[in-house]
């Protein structure tokens, strides 16, 4: 049955649902209202935890970290400045392979100070070692999580399940809370093979050389490459039993007829697709949802892209001095087509800066106008706030 709920609040469910023994987090915005909702559902007694309140965001990884590898299922939430604080665990619990599930409330990294979305602070850390999975809209936020321990449990890799800060978190939408019976039935009891054991006792994360050193990176490399499978499997499944998909690795919406696509990261897709429904006079324009940054989809976007002629991507960060993120890794992958669309990199939104419907026949006329592809834009600065010597 569906429910009017705030992001935060479904999350919150959501992550009672999996039934974790431990949750460890410290406030920041927009987390917080997270992991308030999670300490209300445990102090009424409907959450059976270990809550621990911490005094920085390091102390929170480090804590789910130590009690995962104690075989417990185990959470933490997080944002913008707190996730690079944990910056240095985020790496530790995924090169030791630890099955953990995170929220990222994405927000703006400072300085300049800022509390609103984008999405720079899980981009910061994506090559710690942990599976991205990027949601569109709340209903996706909680199914997402679901799905995360599932697939982090089966492949011994951490999980950031990436919401947009307050656009989702704050936002309240009718979302389906789905019942225990059904989350019991698709998420078994947590089992970690290296789980610690007093009686047996060994030794983790300890000093690797060179002679090993390579081998332990190309291993954790392949182990995200044959994740793949396992997101796509995991979505399907609870498809099937919830009525419900995410779009596996990633999804195409859009008329095959059509020779440009825009392809985006989080809730801007929603916006975009209410804009393409505003301007139909545009023309047949595909939306494509890119659920999963890592492990990144070679195949799967070649084979989304084949036949377009123009691929924008709508960047909701940027590598200051290097430009689009995302749009680096789709024009590797493009690469290996015979005829691969040219890709615009169009920044738009960053530090919570509304982003209008107009902004899609904007994006549609840049890229028709574009004699050569669009390296790198801030596509929605107004340059003219800035001195001239900055322009």
């Amino acid at each position: 049955m569906q429910k009017a709920l705030e992001g935060s609040q479904a999350l919150a469910q959501a992550v009672a649902l999996c039934r974790p023994a431990v949750v460890a987090a410290y406030p920041i915005t927009p987390q917080t209202h997270i992991v308030e909702n999670i300490s209300k559902l445990v102090a009424d007694g409907r959450f059976r935890c270990e809550f621990v309140s911490v005094e920085s965001e390091f102390s929170a990884a480090s804590v789910v970290l130590g009690a995962a590898m104690a075989g417990a299922r185990s959470y933490t939430a997080s944002a913008s400045q707190g996730i690079l604080l944990m910056a240095e665990v985020l790496y530790n619990i995924a090169g030791l392979r630890v099955p953990l599930v995170l929220t990222c409330a994405n927000r703006a990294v400072g300085a300049p100070l800022s509390i609103w979305n984008d999405q720079q602070d899980s981009m910061a850390v994506r090559d710690a070692g942990w599976i991205q999975l990027y949601c569109a809209d709340n209903q996706e936020a909680v199914d997402t999580t679901i799905q995360a321990y599932r697939i982090a449990e089966q492949t011994e890799l951490p999980v950031m399940v990436c919401v947009d800060g307050f656009t989702l978190t704050h936002t309240l939408e009718p979302i389906d809370i789905p019942d225990q019976e059904l989350v019991d039935g698709f998420l078994p009891p947590y089992v970690f093979s290296r789980a610690l054991d007093p009686a047996k006792p060994i030794s983790v994360g300890t000093l690797v050389s060179p002679d090993f050193y390579p081998e332990a990176r190309h291993s954790h490399h392949a182990a995200l490459e044959g994740a793949q499978a396992v997101i796509e499997a995991v979505d399907r499944e609870w498809a099937e039993q919830s009525g419900r998909a995410c779009g596996g690795l990633l999804e195409v919406d859009g008329p095959e007829e059509a020779e440009t696509a825009i392809l985006v990261t989080g809730s801007v897709l929603g916006t975009l697709k209410d804009a393409r429904e505003a301007y139909p006079e545009r023309g047949p324009v595909k939306l494509i949802k890119l659920r999963s940054f890592r492990p990144f989809p070679v195949e799967a976007l070649k084979a989304a892209c084949a036949g377009l002629k123009d691929l924008a991507v709508v960047e909701r960060a940027l590598s200051l001095g290097g430009g689009g993120i995302v749009a680096g890794e789709v024009r590797s992958a493009l690469s290996e087509l015979e005829q691969a669309p040219r890709v615009h990199s169009l920044a738009v939104g960053l530090g919570g800066r509304d982003i209008p419907l107009d902004i899609y026949p904007r994006i549609l006329d840049a890229v028709a106008a574009a004699e050569t592809p669009i390296r790198f834009s801030v596509f929605d600065a107004d340059l003219n706030k800035l001195p001239e010597e900055d322009r």
